[in-house]
């Protein structure tokens, strides 16, 4: 499965990417400081956002790509590995 992680922390990036590697998901990493990503998201099978880490326009930008193209989403206040480890296993 492909995954797109919005929000989170620069020096988590590869953290966040090692983590769903070893439960089986590609995951595609945007800090938030990217420009455009909904483009970028593609057709991931779901899109976890950090809220915290996030601003409101990127989070209504993804949120609206996701619907447009029936992608579940999952939004998190936190923006530790266990958190996306939990959206991960759900």
């Amino acid at each position: 499965m492909c995954a797109a992680l919005i929000g989170g922390m620069d020096r988590l990036k590869r953290e966040y990417i090692d983590t769903a590697k070893r439960g089986g998901v590609k995951l595609k990493v945007f800090t938030g400081k990217e420009n455009k990503f909904a483009n970028q998201i593609g057709s991931c099978g779901l899109v976890i956002v950090f809220t915290n880490k996030v601003s409101h326009k990127a989070r209504k930008e993804v949120t609206a790509h996701a619907k447009a193209n029936n992608i579940p989403v999952k939004m998190l206040h936190s923006c530790g590995i266990s958190t996306l480890r939990k959206a991960l296993q759900a």
